[in-house]
């Protein structure tokens, strides 16, 4: 032992033992480790909404924020909040004028507008904005403008896309507003069936604050039969809208905002009735693709026979008609891709003199939606359009009259890959329009829906078509993590 001491790499050997036998103690002992929580986005109640009705000339306005009751605890919290009502202002211009306001919720606000005038832009706080939905609907019954044409009022945004006929096919006007305190620069990308077409009137478009414009997407892009626009700002956020005209006895409406581009897009809303579908799907991206289509109908979910996919090369759009696949039946389209696509559906009413009515992609309402115009009033009708494309889901629907009291809310359970049309009618003794609240219950699975209003009319069909969006009752906060670079430069 001695000679193994003196031995100065036997020593060595030694004491390498001994830090092995003590690591090996320490290891064995150790606690385990904490287990890493990845930081997830904290849903908070929305506090501010703007909202910007682009032409309610000669239509009914409608703004409503869901009751007290349907909200929960941290949104009663917020304190007593007001919706104001106003046409659009530069920032010189808001001091003076006199504006709407509705300070309760749970009342459905609607009023008949005067042609004439520009946007409106609706701005709520505190309770009135958690929930709060607006929309503009306008009727007429002859020239070039006969049918019902309604719009949810939007936010503004650094980018919205529309999907429907081309300026070759429809008078398309694109209304832009600007409600904010900054200036949008905006800018416009069309896909047509040819490719994408570049114009240099489509760049750099410059709206000030309260400013507005109406642009005819003719002067941008006259050839397109079919399209896809982008609307996007590089600057500012704007408000866009995109209203179709196609003509004496063909029919006018309003294209709803499509969701971005996806691999997958769920178009929903389509209505029982009959007359043609028009699908209409673009590919922004630089590689061609084959869309796969699946119908959600009441009977279950299937492809169609002979119209299973649609080709769309890079960079154009491309249209289906599949009035012989669901025409006559409430539907949904699940639209697959290996590219990222949008989408649209053209539906037609029947008649001697048509109209039209517009859907496209759009998120599942995960968090609820508000719809702000319903109607029972003469022949008008109003119906609700679910679809559970994947899983099984219940949701309450629940409206609400600008008079009279509510209804109790009604359940509707929609089995897997299944859609659901169901007939809105308030309660006897109240008049004028209602609101509708639809509010998935825990444990659902995602539902997409759509609001439909038609009207029998003489000569023809009227109709118009609203897809359901999220309610604008939570906003999803980024997660936070310590992180030196908060405070050095």
């Amino acid at each position: 032992m001695r000679r193994l001491i003196e031995n100065r790499f036997g020593l060595l050997a030694l004491v390498l033992v001994a830090l092995g036998a003590l690591y090996g103690v320490a290891f064995v002992s150790r606690p385990a480790p904490a287990a890493q929580v990845r930081p997830q986005a904290v849903r908070a109640p929305v506090e501010s909404v703007t909202a910007v009705c682009p032409a309610p000339s000669g239509s009914r306005v409608s703004v409503v924020t869901p009751a007290q009751e349907q909200q929960s605890q941290e949104q009663q919290n917020q304190g007593p909040g007001s919706a104001t009502l106003s046409a659009i202002k530069t920032p010189e211009e808001k001091a003076g004028g006199k504006d709407d306001v509705i300070d309760r919720p749970g009342l459905l606000w609607q009023r008949e507008i005067a042609a004439g005038g520009g946007p409106l832009v609706v701005d709520a706080t505190g309770s009135m904005a958690a929930g709060l939905e607006s929309a503009q609907t306008a009727r007429e019954t002859s020239g070039t403008q006969r049918g019902l044409a309604g719009v949810r009022c939007v936010e503004p945004g650094a980018e919205s896309w529309f999907v429907g006929p081309g300026p070759a096919a429809a008078e398309m006007t694109l209304y832009l507003a600007n409600p904010d305190a900054a200036p949008a620069v905006v800018s416009f990308m069309v896909y047509s069936g040819e490719g994408p077409v570049l114009s240099e009137r489509g760049n750099g478009v410059v709206v000030k604050p309260g400013q507005h414009r109406v642009i005819r997407l003719r002067d941008l892009a006259p050839s397109p039969l079919i399209m896809a626009l982008q609307v996007s700002t590089r600057s500012g956020r704007v408000a866009a809208a995109v209203k179709a005209v196609l003509g004496e006895g063909r029919g006018v409406d309003w294209l709803p905002v499509a969701a971005a581009p996806a691999t997958r897009v769920v178009v929903p809303g389509i209505p029982g009735t009959a007359g043609q579908r028009e699908l209409y799907v673009a590919t922004p991206g630089e590689r061609d693709t084959v869309v796969r289509i699946r119908a959600v109908l009441e009977d279950g979910s299937y492809a169609l026979k002979n119209k299973e996919t649609i080709e769309v090369p890079a960079g154009s759009a491309a249209s289906l008609d599949l009035s012989t696949g669901i025409g006559g039946q409430p539907a949904a389209l699940v639209l697959e891709s290996d590219v990222p696509i949008v989408a649209g559906l053209k539906i037609t009413g029947t008649g001697a003199r048509q109209d039209v009515a517009f859907t496209a992609g759009a998120a599942s309402v995960d968090l609820g939606s508000v719809v702000a115009d319903g109607r029972a009033e003469g022949k008008q009708t109003s119906w609700l359009v679910l679809s559970a494309p994947s899983s099984a889901a219940t949701v309450e629907v629940r409206l609400v009259p600008t008079k009279g009291e509510a209804p109790a809310p009604v359940e509707v359970k929609l089995p897997a890959a299944r859609t659901k049309e169901l007939r809105l009618t308030p309660p006897k003794g109240s008049k004028g329009g209602f609101s509708v609240v639809v509010r998935p219950m825990p444990g659902s699975g995602p539902v997409y829906g759509g609001r439909v209003l038609d009207e029998a009319a003489k000569d023809g069909q009227l109709l118009t078509a609203q897809p359901l969006a999220m309610a604008r009752t939570w906003a999803l906060v980024p997660p936070t993590v310590d992180a030196p670079g908060a405070v050095l430069p």
